[in-house]
């Protein structure tokens, strides 16, 4: 089992290799390769706290391998604890003093804590054992980059490129340098080289246009920006550095429609509702141009330039008296300085984005009307971390939600990770009847039916039902519960609650069919303008009396939180998924559901505790998750 999950680590299947390593763990649960292995598999799902717990517990078993204190500190120097990072990295270093990987990983960790002298005495001592080490060479001119020794950075980008011609964060690094020395000739001649090993990189086509803006080549900067948002229609960059190209050349309109792109992406944006305040005063919709020069001086409100703009949008207007009120506070504001956010640029990667600084009124005016650098894309990485984007589901593009109440259905979903069917008796107590025409089956992950075969069976199966149910003098609540599981196939939601109406009166205790209505009803108070609890209310009697009839059924609490999330009260939501586990500890989607719970109340600790263990249970979106917690 251990080497099966080892082969599915190496295709970089991490969530597969992880399901095994759970079984290994729960057979043998005092050994400590599998929790280093599973801690490898989520290190590179980027659930850094998982990481560190199993490589702790792997550490704990052996303090001998090595391994496991150079994940564990790359995942703390990934979770910003540098210095709990660099103690991992020492002691990994008495074991193996001249290991590459952990080597360049400390360099790269006191690089990070502006331990500079330190840092370069281990990059000193990594090229000497490895002379031949590129990375090295691109880490050590980062460093030096910082400490503004430009000519030392060079000297090492130049050695990087000479070992390897291959390196992009070396002509990245040396197109900045270039940039930064106005040398463009030999900045654009690096890009091209760079774009040449990932022509599909949209931020390199974004600095590829500042080059040739720069050399007074609009169309090529237009052409590359075009290209930019093709392959990256969200990239808020090139949308706001063409929307700035566009407006040059009065083109406003589709710079308008440009800035409103990056607003709608980054929120406010105060850099695009400036300028889009200025293009809406220059197509004469003052309204507009108001509403967003008011965000930005509300935001800023000593930023002489938004007043004067301000003042000129209410002199067009023909409003004298707040125009000269704003004229008047642009000129008490112009001589003095301003705290505002700077700009981080790869020129100056030391500097903090969120820290304020002081800068004159031009400088600050500057900021607000230049085009921008895209972030290096191809940033360093750590030794250990595998970049490839295979079995990396956080890196999936698609949105994040919770997971879906549990249905009862005749159709599941199933993949390696997750069989699609859990087990509740009362369930199972009536597919041992054998009364339907299939079994039923608990799911989350219910399926469309585009079989129009199979569509029709169930179609055929309700006309069946209604000539049994026409004929017959005394019904059965199972046939009634028969047709309405038929209905609720086809979508039929109203139909199938009468039919289920039917068998509960029959049938008073029938648990499951308290469970399908609730599911039916639900589904039709989605589409409710209602908010709040309100249009949830006979769902969730119907989840009370399921309860109340089966006090375990942890599904049932499940479907009560799913029901509280949708109407927004996550107290309740909570209190719900807690007695669902409580139930049923290894119920993966409950604690998927708490822990977006509790990131949504605001409890960032107790939502990673849950959405590791989760994704460890197999809940793929548990790593989309994690990734934006960690990102942000």
């Amino acid at each position: 089992m251990l080497r099966v999950g080892q082969n599915a680590l190496y295709f970089d299947d991490y969530m597969v290799a992880i399901q095994y390593f759970n079984r290994v763990i729960e057979a043998k649960p005092y050994l400590a390769q599998p929790y280093f292995m599973r801690a490898i598999a989520k290190f590179n799902l980027e659930d850094f706290e998982g990481a560190v717990k199993d490589a702790t517990e792997a550490i704990e078993r052996n303090p001998f391998i090595t391994d496991a204190y150079e994940v564990r500190g790359v995942a703390y120097q990934n979770m910003g604890d540098t210095d709990n990072a660099i103690k991992d990295y020492d002691r990994a270093l008495t074991q193996l003093p001249d290991n590459r990987s952990i080597l360049y990983n400390k360099a790269m960790a006191l690089t990070s804590v502006e331990r500079y002298d330190e840092a370069s005495d281990v990059f000193n001592h990594l090229l000497k054992v490895y002379p031949r080490h590129s990375d090295g060479y691109i880490a050590r001119a980062r460093m030096e980059m910082i400490k503004q020794d430009t000519v030392a950075a060079l000297a090492d980008v130049d050695k990087a490129l000479e070992l390897n011609s291959k390196s992009i964060n070396g002509y990245l690094m040396r197109t900045d340098i270039n940039m930064g020395r106005d040398s463009l000739a030999s900045a654009m001649k690096d890009i091209d080289q760079a774009l040449l090993l990932e022509p599909r990189m949209a931020g390199l086509y974004v600095n590829r246009s500042l080059i040739r803006y720069r050399q007074d080549d609009y169309f090529g900067a237009m052409a590359d920006l075009d290209y930019a948002v093709e392959l990256e229609p969200t990239n808020a960059t090139a949308l706001y550095n063409r929307a700035l190209l566009r407006a040059e050349v009065h083109d406003n309109n589709k710079a308008i429609s440009d800035l409103t792109t990056v607003i709608g992406l980054k929120g406010e944006d105060y850099r695009s509702l400036y300028n889009r305040a200025i293009l809406y005063k220059e197509i004469g919709n003052y309204q507009l141009a108001l509403k967003d020069i008011n965000k930005v001086i509300e935001q800023y409100p000593d930023f002489a330039a938004a007043y004067f703009l301000r003042f000129d949008i209410y002199r067009e207007k023909g409003d004298s008296r707040q125009a000269k009120r704003d004229y008047d506070k642009s000129l008490a504001l112009a001589k003095s300085k301003v705290n505002i956010m700077p700009e981080k640029t790869e020129g100056n990667p030391s500097k903090d984005n969120n820290a304020t600084d002081e800068a004159t009124q031009e400088e600050v005016s500057r900021r607000f009307t230049t085009l921008l650098q895209a972030s290096n894309e191809a940033a360093l990485a750590q030794d250990y971390n595998n970049e490839s984007i295979r079995g990396r589901v956080q890196d999936h593009s698609d949105g994040i939600d919770t997971e879906p109440m549990m249905a009862i259905s005749y159709y599941t979903s199933t993949s390696e990770l997750n069989q699609g069917n859990d087990f509740v008796r009362q369930v199972s107590s009536i597919n041992k009847l054998h009364e339907l025409n299939h079994l039923l089956l608990v799911t989350c992950h219910v399926p469309s039916l585009d079989d129009e075969a199979l569509i029709q069976e169930h179609f055929n199966s309700i006309k069946h039902y209604d000539e049994l149910l026409a004929t017959t003098a005394k019904p059965r609540a199972i046939d009634y519960f028969g047709r309405a599981m038929d209905y609720m196939t086809i979508h039929n939601y109203d139909e199938a609650i009468s039919d289920l109406d039917r068998a509960i009166a029959l049938v008073p205790d029938f648990t499951v069919a308290y469970m399908v209505r609730s599911y039916a009803r639900t589904k039709k108070a989605e589409h409710s303008a209602e908010r709040g609890i309100l249009p949830y209310a006979s769902a969730l009697a119907d989840l009370d009396k399921a309860i109340e009839l089966a006090p375990d059924m942890a599904a049932a609490y499940y479907n009560k939180g799913c029901i509280y999330l949708m109407a927004g009260d996550l107290t309740s939501a909570l209190a719900s998924f807690t007695r669902a586990l409580e139930l049923r500890s290894d119920f993966g989607e409950a604690l998927y559901n708490r822990g977006y719970t509790y990131m949504s109340l605001g409890n960032r600790e107790a939502g990673v505790a849950d959405l590791s263990r989760a994704g460890q249970m197999g809940i793929a979106p548990s790593y989309k998750l994690l990734k934006r917690i960690n990102i942000r």
